[in-house]
């Protein structure tokens, strides 16, 4: 489908009505999301008025990622940045399990990329209904160490799904080198879903180095995700490859952290063969091969 028949907008609601789906097809429903460990922001100065927040716990956190969790509720595969995998300033919960038994996602999986002990635990966080055949860890190239990318296959052969999550980091030249090693990594899939914190808009030089080299597309150009309380910046983006039949391009009204969450309705081809959803019952998803 072409860009201009894909619905978008920059603030709708979560509940889109289903749109119609080929026999034999399936549609997913895909949310990409910085959390910012559960910190609520509204305005720059909380930058310095609320920097104690990121090292130390307080109450308010857990009611933001209880909001956070009714909104993921309606999502198949939900990729999460800026996740706490469980220290001082989380209270010593592991963010992702907790969205994951708060939104009834039977299947969920962290990779700590930055470990600074009790103080903090940096993590990437994959929420889904649907169970993995595989996850792999990518640890991501850069002069600062502490970027990684989380590599979730579905299905079997060469009609698997390949969904990655990432947050790239802040430099463009570390930006380029991570988004490389990214595209050697998908030359082994041919349904891709891309998706997570790019810290880079639609006309940077590293996303027009990233479209110009690989199959990928990004349905929707310039959605605007952060800051949440006055969006101005497309750092957050869903890219996917041309298998996959786009519906609904989306950034949500959710604004708790200081990014937007941005949502994407996808229909896969037929021969793109996953499992039922599971009950709604938490586990660790098994990484296997890590």
């Amino acid at each position: 489908m072409s860009a201009s028949a894909v619905h978008f907008s920059s603030g709708c609601a979560a509940d889109t009505a289903e749109t119609d789906v080929p026999e034999g097809a399936r549609r997913l429903r895909l949310l990409s999301y910085n959390i910012q460990t559960g910190i609520a922001t509204s305005k720059y100065r909380h930058y310095l008025t609320h920097s104690w927040k990121h090292v130390l716990p307080y109450p308010e956190r857990l009611e933001n990622l209880d909001r956070m969790a009714r909104l993921l509720h309606g999502f198949d595969i939900v990729g999460l940045q800026e996740v706490d995998a469980g220290s001082l300033r989380s209270g010593y919960i592991n963010q992702t399990e907790y969205l994951a038994l708060q939104a009834h996602y039977p299947f969920w999986y962290h990779q700590t990329n930055r470990n600074l002990g009790r103080l903090a635990q940096h993590s990437l966080g994959l929420l889904s209904r649907l169970r993995p055949s595989e996850i792999r860890e990518e640890k991501l190239p850069g002069r600062i160490p502490g970027r990684g990318a989380l590599v979730a296959r579905y299905g079997y052969g060469k009609d698997t799904l390949a969904v990655i999550v990432l947050h790239l980091a802040l430099g463009r030249r570390a930006r380029l080198q991570q988004l490389e090693h990214l595209s050697d990594v998908m030359r082994d899939y041919r349904h891709i879903v891309l998706m997570g914190d790019f810290n880079c808009g639609t006309a940077s030089q590293e996303m027009n180095w990233l479209l110009a080299r690989t199959p990928l597309r990004e349905p929707v150009h310039g959605l605007h995700t952060f800051p949440s309380w006055r969006p101005a910046r497309n750092i957050d983006h869903i890219l996917v490859s041309p298998t996959l039949d786009v519906r609904n391009v989306c950034v949500l009204n959710h604004a708790i952290s200081d990014h937007l969450p941005i949502m994407m309705d996808v229909v896969l081809p037929p021969e793109v063969s996953l499992p039922d959803a599971a009950p709604a019952v938490a586990e660790r998803a098994v990484a296997v091969g890590a």
